[in-house]
């Protein structure tokens, strides 16, 4: 597991409020914080440090922050600010700027900029959702007079390096328990390189960004696409360069660069086994079919499957699902 979680009702009730604030001044720079239900608080977070890249996943009661001229001066740590509503509303001031923000709109901030994020009327006891990012300025390697542009305005995460940005941000709290904290680092190099990928994109700026770090970021968009693709069988490395606009010994090279020894079709492969054993271990599935799990991840040759699962698991599938099945009923029992 990776990150530190916080659960409002873990804490007493009177406390809640002053003890989520102080666990967000260690996520954002300081600000002024204001809850109208500030005495019967709730909130559920998870702060995720990834090397320098703090990612925090949040679901909280409506607050408003605000940041100051005189808490700029008194505290700025050189920090670009990433916001993704995922439900809820919020309206955000920044550089000259007002926007309204709802669900799938991403904004950007700067910590040496004043900022308010404020409640709109008559919401009531809504739940914001979404998930922070703060990560050093120096890390984006983008000229600040260009990412000064996009300070405040609201941008869409439906499409393109936003959409994949959003699934990698949404993705973290989904793994974060199965994560282990050696892998944080690299993690933090990958949404980095996500973010300068954004940034770019909506800057129209993609020549700027050094060679290294567009191809990082091609690779996760390449590894995301297998993954909502896997249930083709017809998913093959050719496939996925010309969808990509590459060749396909780019393709390769890309996969060895970013991990050695490890070849697109052994990913793909490995991709598709474990999800069927997660759906074999699954106990709502117990009734479909081994076959139709393996066709659902693309291997529809009962037979391939049943030699590919052995050896990557030393069991054939009719034996996982009943070793998990037995498992579960232990656990029950």
């Amino acid at each position: 597991m990776i990150g530190t979680v916080f659960r409002s009702d873990d804490v007493p009730t009177e406390h809640r409020f002053d003890y989520w604030a102080e666990l967000m001044h260690r996520a954002i720079a300081p600000s002024h914080m204001s809850c109208e239900f500030a005495d019967d608080f709730w909130a559920r977070q998870r702060l995720l440090e990834l090397g320098p890249v703090l990612a925090w996943p949040t679901a909280h009661l409506v607050t408003g922050f605000r940041r100051t001229e005189k808490l700029v001066r008194q505290s700025d740590p050189e920090m670009y600010h990433l916001s993704l509503v995922l439900g809820g509303g919020l309206g955000f001031e920044h550089v000259g700027r007002a926007e309204a923000y709802g669900p799938s709109d991403l904004w950007v901030s700067d910590t040496s900029r004043p900022y308010e994020v404020h409640v709109p009327a008559g919401l009531g006891r809504q739940v914001i959702r979404g998930v922070g990012v703060d990560f050093p300025k120096a890390l984006l390697p983008l000229p600040p007079a260009r990412v000064r542009q996009l300070l405040g305005r609201r941008l869409s995460a439906h499409d393109g390096v936003g959409a994949l940005l959003t699934g990698f941000l949404t993705g973290l709290e989904q793994q974060a328990d199965a994560l282990q904290p050696s892998d944080a680092p690299r993690l933090g190099t990958v949404l980095i390189d996500l973010l300068s990928a954004w940034f770019a994109h909506v800057l129209e700026a993609e020549d700027a960004l050094p060679a290294e770090t567009r191809e990082r970021a091609l690779t996760t968009r390449i590894r995301a696409f297998i993954q909502q693709n896997l249930h083709d069988p017809e998913l093959t490395p050719p496939v996925i360069a010309a969808a990509h606009h590459i060749s396909l010994s780019y393709l390769h090279r890309l996969f060895q660069e970013d991990t050695p020894g490890e070849t697109v079709a052994a990913w793909i492969r490995a991709q598709r086994l474990e999800g069927a054993r997660r759906d074999l271990a699954n106990p709502a599935l117990t009734t479909t079919p081994i076959h139709t799990i393996a066709t659902r991840w693309g291997l529809p040759r009962a037979s391939d499957f049943t030699r590919a699962f052995r050896g990557a698991y030393g069991v054939s599938p009719t034996e996982y699902r009943a070793r998990a099945g037995a498992g579960a009923t232990r656990e029950t029992g």
